[in-house]
Parts: structure tokens; C-alpha cells; sequence
């Protein structure tokens, strides 16, 4: 059984990542951890005045949002009362949550929004977003703001370096191809015209040998401009790719206009760990 996590702060953007999540795994077997964080710094002077003498501020605010978190996990429940639900509540940074919660629960993926932009550098995702994707080793599939699952018949799968990937890394998208049979496009991006494209083809036919696709190769072109070019050509429903500390990520989701093309695309994106 599939254990996914679904960190939420109750805003719209968590709540539409997390009825995407259920939507894409509504016909498989799953657990679902829905995850709510606080942290002391997100609590100023008005609730330490709201504190009553009775109890510290740290047991209201637990109490508080653990009511609200079981009244959430209450509502969807009855709204999917073939799913398994679990709260699980935190007083820490999120990143440091998450990877807890990741060991904990052997969770197999997380599904989470974007939260929005708070610096020039963070242009297309948050802070909370960024510093997940850079902090937890896991399997994340990151929803833009407003975007509803209409099914899944497109995905786009794009590398600038195939021979580094590991192919059991790849098992979350290979579960997701089974489940809905999508077609595949891989994209090769060079920037720096330094591979072949032939290469390029060999490794990904190695990747995807149980699998047909479309192949694609760029050269020369940056790679968020390469990659909101195709998804916007070839309206895919989903983009995945692999990542390392300082690689592509950095460069996708960095402010540039480059970025604001990418961020016009608002499709899911899967991101895996080479």
C-alpha cells in the first residue's frame, strides 16, 4: 500500500494539492498522512496576549490547530470514505517535520502546493515549497495554484544528463504510467550542444525500455525556456524530472523571465532524486 504525505496549513493552495492527490490515486490502495505544521516564529505579540494564565501559548496553539486539523480530516473522510485518513500534527520547522514524518511512515511520496511567492529569488514557488524540495529525500509532486486533475494522458519527462539516473528512482513515474497508461515524451536538453542526440536516445530507450515514447531533443536553449516550450506545444498533464543539490532546480526556479514562462505552464510537476 502506497503511503503519501499531505503537508497542509489549511490555505486553498494545500487543499486544491491535496484534491489533486486523491484524485490521481482515487483507484489505488493508499494511506494518507495529512500533515499540519507550526512553528513559535509564525506567532507574534496578539497570541501571546491571547494566551490565557492557565496554560502557555505552545498548548493553545496545539490545541487550536490539532482541532482544526481533525475537523479537516473529519470533512474528507466523509467526502472519500473509501480512503484512509491520518492526522498528524508538528511544532517544528517544516523541513524538519517532513523528513521525520518520511521515516516514521515509510511515506512513498508527497504531494504539496506551491505556497506562493515571497522573494525575487523564489519567484514561481515559496520558501516552504523550495526548501522541501531541496532539504527531503523524497519522491514530491509539487500542484500550482488552482490547477484540478482532469485525468492523465500526457506526460513529459525531461534530463539533461540520462546516464545518472538511477532507474529504480524512476519507479514513481513508472507507477503513474501504468496506472493511466499516458503517453511519454522525454525531452534531452543541452544547453552547451556537448552530447549527441543519438547518446541521448540510447539512454533513455535503456530508462524507458519497457515503455514507448516520443523522443525530443534541444540544444543550445535554456532549460526552462526548452521545457515550457513543449509542455505548451504538446499540452502534457504532468512534467517530471530528476534533480540533485545546485542542478536544473536551481535554475527552473530561480526569478528570470525564463521562470515566469515556466510558471505560465501551471502543471504538476513530479520531481525525483537521482
Amino acid at each position: 500500500m502506497k503511503n503519501i504525505l499531505l503537508p497542509t496549513d489549511f490555505s486553498e493552495n494545500s487543499k486544491n494539492a491535496i484534491d489533486y492527490a486523491l484524485a490521481l490515486y482515487k483507484n489505488e490502495s493508499c494511506n494518507f498522512y495529512v500533515l499540519n505544521v507550526q512553528k513559535q516564529s509564525d506567532f507574534l505579540l496578539d497570541d501571546l496576549m491571547a494566551s490565557t494564565a492557565n496554560s502557555t501559548l505552545h498548548n493553545d496553539i496545539i490545541e487550536d490547530n490539532k482541532s482544526e486539523l481533525y475537523t479537516f480530516i473529519d470533512r474528507l473522510k466523509m467526502e472519500n470514505d473509501s480512503l484512509n485518513f491520518y492526522p498528524l500534527f508538528d511544532f517544528d520547522s517544516l523541513t524538519n517535520a517532513i523528513n521525520q514524518t518520511v521515516v516514521a511512515n515509510g511515506i512513498d511520496l508527497i504531494v504539496m502546493g506551491t505556497n506562493g511567492a515571497t522573494s525575487a529569488k523564489e519567484v514561481i514557488f515559496g520558501s516552504n515549497t523550495l526548501n522541501t524540495i531541496r532539504k527531503v529525500n523524497c519522491p514530491i509532486i509539487i500542484v500550482p495554484e488552482d490547477f484540478k486533475f482532469n485525468g492523465l494522458n500526457s506526460i513529459l519527462f525531461s534530463t539533461e544528463d540520462c546516464k545518472s539516473i538511477n532507474k529504480e528512482k524512476a519507479l514513481p513515474l513508472f507507477k503513474i504510467l501504468d496506472l493511466y497508461g499516458a503517453k511519454l515524451s522525454a525531452l534531452n536538453i543541452d544547453e552547451n550542444h556537448s552530447n549527441t542526440s543519438i547518446d541521448a536516445k540510447l539512454c533513455l530507450e535503456q530508462l524507458f525500455n519497457s515503455y514507448s515514447f516520443n523522443f525530443y531533443n534541444v540544444s543550445l536553449v535554456p532549460s526552462a525556456m526548452a521545457i515550457s516550450s513543449c509542455i505548451q506545444l504538446q499540452n502534457h498533464d504532468l512534467h517530471t524530472l530528476f534533480i540533485e543539490p545546485k542542478s536544473i532546480i536551481e535554475r527552473l526556479f530561480q526569478g528570470s523571465n525564463t521562470n515566469e514562462i515556466t510558471y505560465r505552464t501551471r502543471i504538476p510537476i513530479l520531481i525525483l532524486r537521482k
